[in-house]
């Protein structure tokens, strides 16, 4: 158990939690619900890329290099990790809907934080760990500012506001997060 303790420690898994939780509920605090209770889905994708880009920075090592030469299996671990920090950026914004208000449904957390997830992991392989935040930030910005999507293409772009159960958010999320965990775990982070 002790390799899992320093691994966690090296990843800045710690610190990293703490900021998901803080994140959470800062925004569930925050967030303005309406006259039926609801609120728009833009807070919990909110909450949920806020998680992911907080542990994006475990997804690299204090030394590529040597994680790179060590004798140990990367690509099983590399897959946990991603697979991880989905899970629990999932299990936190549900945690903290349990507290107050709702922000998305079961559904919804789950496609966007596996989603957002392979998103980090691709950003990790693509751009290093250091800037894997990059990549789902762009995205969400982008599904933010974009027009009401009309065809599937724009669906396809604007997946993570789309509701639970739309063929074209459901499939781009499992794609991202099936596309960006192999990714990070066969190639690992970018030097």
């Amino acid at each position: 158990m002790r390799w899992l303790t320093l691994y966690a420690r090296s990843r800045q898994v710690p610190a990293s939690f703490a900021v998901v939780v803080i994140s959470a509920v800062a925004v569930s605090a925050l967030a303005g619900h309406g006259t039926d209770g609801s609120v728009a889905p833009r807070m919990a994708v909110l909450v949920l890329a806020a998680g992911v880009t907080a542990a994006s920075i475990g997804l690299g090592g204090q030394d590529l290099a040597l994680d790179r030469t060590a004798a140990v299996r990367w690509v099983p671990r590399r897959a946990a990790h991603v697979l991880l920090i989905g899970a629990v950026v999932g299990a936190v914004l549900s945690a903290v809907q349990t507290l107050g208000g709702d922000l998305a449904t079961t559904a919804f957390v789950v496609r966007d934080s596996a989603g957002l997830a392979g998103l980090v992991a691709m950003g990790a392989a693509v751009c290093g760990a250091q800037y894997a935040w990059t990549v789902p930030v762009a995205w969400l910005s982008y599904s933010v500012f974009a027009p009401p999507p009309t065809g599937v293409p724009a669906q396809v772009s604007t997946w993570m506001l789309l509701p639970p159960g739309t063929p074209a958010g459901t499939w781009t999320a499992l794609l991202l997060t099936v596309g960006g965990t192999a990714a990070y775990a066969f190639a690992g982070p970018r030097l």
